[in-house]
C-alpha cells in the first residue's frame, strides 16, 4: 500500500462499500424521529403551521412531508429503494431549507433564540450522497442485487 493509499484510504479501498451503512442508518434513525413526531404532535397542526407560512395546499402538505420522512427513514433503515428515498429526501430537506430560510427567516447557524437551518442543508445532502452510494452492505438492496 503506497502512502498515498494510506492517507486518503486508511482502511483500504474495500472500506468503502460500507460507508453508506452508518450514512443509511444514522439518517434512517433521523428521518423517522422527525416524520413520526409529526404525526405524535398532531399532523393537522403542522399543517396549519405551513398555512401560517403561507404555503400552498398545507394540509396535503404535511401529511406528505411526515410520511416521506417516517416512510423514508423506515426504508432507510431496512435499505430498500435507497437511492431513490435519497432523493425524495433531498427534495424535502432542500425544500425546508428555502422554508426556514425564507418564510421564516431563520440564520445559517442557530443560536439560542433561533434554530438554523444548517442541520436541513446538511440532512439534504447525505441523503443525496446515498443516490451516488446506494444502500451498501446489510440491505435488501444488497440481498436483491446479490439474487439477480
Amino acid at each position: 500500500m503506497t502512502l498515498a493509499e494510506v492517507v486518503s484510504l486508511p482502511l483500504g479501498a474495500d472500506a468503502l462499500d460500507w460507508a453508506a451503512l452508518p450514512l443509511r442508518l444514522g439518517l434512517g434513525v433521523v428521518f423517522v424521529h422527525s416524520g413520526s413526531g409529526k404525526f405524535r404532535r398532531g399532523i393537522s397542526s403542522t399543517g396549519r403551521w405551513m398555512a401560517s407560512l403561507g404555503l400552498p395546499f398545507p394540509q396535503p402538505s404535511a401529511r406528505l412531508v411526515a410520511a416521506t420522512e417516517l416512510g423514508g427513514g423506515l426504508l432507510l433503515l431496512v435499505g430498500l429503494a435507497v437511492p431513490w428515498v435519497g432523493l425524495a429526501l433531498a427534495v424535502n430537506m432542500a425544500v425546508a431549507t428555502w422554508v426556514e430560510r425564507t418564510k421564516i427567516g431563520a440564520p445559517f447557524q442557530g443560536s439560542e433564540s433561533a434554530q438554523g437551518y444548517e442541520l436541513s442543508i446538511v440532512l439534504g445532502l447525505a441523503a443525496l450522497a446515498l443516490v451516488f452510494l446506494g444502500a451498501g452492505p446489510l440491505s435488501i438492496d444488497a440481498l436483491a442485487r446479490d439474487d439477480a
